[in-house]
């Protein structure tokens, strides 16, 4: 049976986007990103996930028809080639992947058709909105190819390194499941699955029956005893710190999944 350790209930901000939290324990700094990209909503086709934004997925002419709207919508928070103006936020470079590495072509649709234009998400067409993708992804250097995204086609399409996949970046929203421990004076996470990421803090489905797996994060920052929860499995979610959680989890919510860690 879960054991969820309540507190209070708040807001904060990843991007642009406001984002529903329920605080359990305590949590540090928030750090800023570009966007938050979430677990997917929609099912991949197949092939999917075999695909990512190396493999050219909207054309030339698309990402050339967005200069327009992108002008008019957006170059004044974003600058006129996406780079970022003396105090709009960059969609290229470091701040892209920052906000979307190991993520889903997909995730980054749904965000800026959620958010963008600042203000008035929403208000563009469908159309405008996977021109404005395109034109991004080729801001950042992606390949073009011969098929225009589409809704259907951004589904699932990694946006990874040209080297291939890599661990979620620091200050990612995610979430890990692993075996509670005391570890000196620190609450850990032992036996722990590599972190996902998510849209808000808070336990998954099958987190209690997952398989688990070898890693070990110190949970940072919490200021609620956990010693009665010693040896069950526990889900935790928060913001980490260091790339892959390498040095821990900012935790925002941690509840007991299982009382065995089996």
């Amino acid at each position: 049976m879960r054991q969820r350790l309540r507190a209070t209930s708040e807001w904060f901000s990843i991007g642009a986007r406001p984002v529903g939290r329920r605080l359990v324990l305590a949590a540090g700094v928030l750090a800023a990103l570009v966007g938050g990209a979430a677990t997917a909503a929609a099912q991949e086709p197949a092939g999917a996930q075999d695909r990512s934004v190396w493999d050219g997925v909207y054309t030339e002419e698309q990402a050339a028809r967005a200069a327009g709207t992108f002008n008019a919508s957006c170059a004044r928070c974003h600058g006129a080639e996406g780079g970022g103006g003396e105090d709009g936020r960059s969609l290229t470079g470091d701040a892209f992947w920052q906000g979307f590495r190991e993520s889903t072509v997909d995730h980054l649709f749904n965000y800026v058709r959620e958010n963008m234009p600042n203000g008035a998400g929403g208000s563009l067409s469908a159309s405008a909105y996977l021109d404005l993708v395109a034109f991004i992804l080729s801001r950042n250097g992606f390949p073009a190819g011969a098929e225009e995204l589409t809704a259907e086609s951004t589904v699932g399409v990694k946006i990874i390194a040209e080297t291939g996949p890599g661990e979620l970046p620091a200050t990612t929203l995610a979430r890990v499941v692993g075996c509670l421990a005391r570890d000196g004076s620190n609450w850990v996470l032992t036996s722990a699955t590599a972190p996902e990421r998510v849209e808000a803090p808070g336990a998954g489905d099958t987190d209690a029956t997952r398989e688990l797996g070898t890693r070990t994060y110190p949970l940072m920052f919490v200021l609620t005893s956990l010693q009665r929860y010693v040896g069950h499995r526990m889900s935790a979610s928060g913001l980490l710190l260091g790339d892959g959680g390498a040095d821990g989890l900012n935790v925002m919510a941690v509840e007991s999944v299982a009382e065995s860690c089996q």
